[in-house]
């Protein structure tokens, strides 16, 4: 979802460091950025790793930019020595240089980050990008990317567009609420009656999550997120549940259903305009809606 943000900060021109969890470096591979400096989750330790990082990059005067509204991404900033814009939250608008008041009405996290970013280059003079972001995302997939989705599917005896690729698993907890939506199994074996190939990929931490919501899919091998990305988006469908999986469809532009049932479409939906949202923040969308959803999607021509 900081897709847009991030091809905002590289059209300036200056050069781009992202510091974020070590997972999104795969995903990034494909963009020309000066700099990829994991983060670990402990404050001391990412200050160690951004401040070592910013003195072997002889790095004068560095700008950062917040998108996490913690306490603890300012502090890793601020103790590494490196001026900063965000969002005034969790008791932080001291620590930032160029502090910066929240929208009031509710925002999906792309705009309210796309917001942040115009806001900084606004405060440092840089140029501008468009006042909104695009309608949708348009994420950049590297070629190894590629031939890693191509090669499980040749292994596989699948070709791009013949399979319908579901992600019946969402980790953690959306306020004590499991985020997963329980008619994945039923779900796979209507498919699978009207001659439907349907697929998973979950990685190695979900694998046994994924064969019990869906024991009749096909379970391909985890992939990196970029060529899990890639695979989504040759994929006839994605089905998931409202997740990371859904983020990534729509990086891809993937043709998606998202499930809905204890978070709120408007917030944290796909940001793409090829994705149906099903079900709402309290209701989980019954199993029949959901199937016939699906078949009238895979009916239709992916462009009309």
């Amino acid at each position: 979802m900081s897709l847009p943000s991030l091809e905002a900060l590289l059209d300036t021109g200056l050069p781009v460091v992202v510091c974020a969890r070590p997972w999104a470096q795969d995903l990034l591979a494909a963009y020309p950025l000066a700099g990829f400096i994991p983060m670990r989750g402990s404050w001391r330790a990412d200050r160690a790793a951004v401040r070592n990082a910013r003195r072997q990059a002889q790095i004068g005067r560095p700008l950062g930019l917040l998108l996490p509204d913690s306490l603890s991404s300012a502090l890793v900033f601020r103790f590494a020595g490196i001026p900063c814009c965000g969002y005034r939250d969790d008791g932080r608008s001291l620590i930032l240089r160029w502090p910066c008041a929240k929208p009031a009405g509710p925002l999906h996290a792309v705009q309210s980050w796309y917001l942040l970013t115009r806001h900084a280059l606004t405060q440092w003079r840089l140029p501008l990008p468009p006042a909104q972001p695009a309608e949708e995302l348009r994420w950049r997939s590297a070629v190894a990317h590629e031939d890693e989705a191509t090669r499980v599917l040749a292994q596989a005896g699948l070709a791009s567009g013949g399979y319908v690729l579901i992600a019946p698993t969402a980790t953690g907890l959306h306020k004590g609420r499991v985020k997963v939506w329980p008619g994945f199994d039923s779900l796979t074996r209507s498919l699978q009656a009207h001659g439907l190939t349907v697929v998973m990929a979950p990685p190695e931490a979900e694998r046994q999550a994924a064969r019990e919501a869906a024991p009749t899919a096909l379970l391909l091998p985890p992939l990196g997120l970029g060529a899990f990305a890639a695979l989504a988006r040759r994929a006839a469908l994605v089905i998931c549940n409202d997740s990371g999986v859904s983020h990534l469809g729509a990086a891809a532009q993937a043709r998606q259903i998202t499930l809905f049932g204890v978070t709120d479409p408007a917030r944290t939906g796909p940001w793409s305009n090829r994705a149906v949202r099903i079900g709402r923040m309290d209701a989980w969308p019954p199993a029949p809606e959901v199937l016939s959803t699906a078949l009238n999607l895979l009916d239709t021509p992916p462009d009309a």
